[in-house]
């Protein structure tokens, strides 16, 4: 199994189960020294989201640690652009209930950096509701609402990824419902 930490729209459970179905929660965490920007530009036109590292130790970016097997992580580097888009790195994650764990991480590629670029809605859907999903601090789901985003003009494209978001939603009012 491999370990990765998701900071973006990967937090969506089934957002990343649609792409790699091994993956499971391992924990909630943070990384430090980092900061979530959507300043990565997509090949789509939008932003992207990147754990910026910025040095400073009050700047935090939550996430989540997945397990996955290795086919499915071969899977997700594609998704990812592993090589172009995104490197990646070995990072300590601070957990709760596990203490330190290390875990990969994607960064964006410095060449791809554009502080102008906003996100599509629905990406950003993907982001707030993996927030939700996991429990973030309000103050941190805060920042994250107050994100500008954009309208994605690929009706098929958005259709399609509005979908997984409006079962992610779905999925999650039914486990509020349940637990609550």
């Amino acid at each position: 199994m491999v370990r990765v930490f998701a900071y973006g729209s990967n937090l969506c459970v089934e957002r990343l189960r649609a792409r790699t179905p091994s993956a499971q929660v391992l924990a909630v965490g943070t990384l430090s020294h980092h900061s979530l920007r959507w300043h990565k530009r997509s090949q789509d036109g939008s932003g992207k989201c990147d754990a910026f590292e910025t040095g400073l130790s009050h700047d935090l970016v939550w996430g989540v640690v997945y397990e996955l097997t290795r086919p499915d992580k071969l899977i997700l580097d594609g998704f990812e652009g592993l090589g172009d888009d995104y490197f990646e790195k070995k990072v300590g994650v601070w957990t709760r209930d596990r203490g330190e764990v290390e875990a990969m991480v994607y960064v964006a590629n410095s060449r791809q950096l554009d502080a102008a670029m906003r996100p599509y809605s629905w990406y950003k859907g993907y982001v707030t509701t993996g927030a939700a999903q996991h429990d973030f601090p309000a103050e941190y789901r805060a920042l994250l609402d107050a994100v500008d985003a954009q309208k994605d003009e690929n009706k098929e494209r958005h259709a399609r990824e509005r979908a997984v978001l409006d079962l992610a939603l779905r999925q999650s009012a039914l486990r509020q419902s349940r637990d609550g």
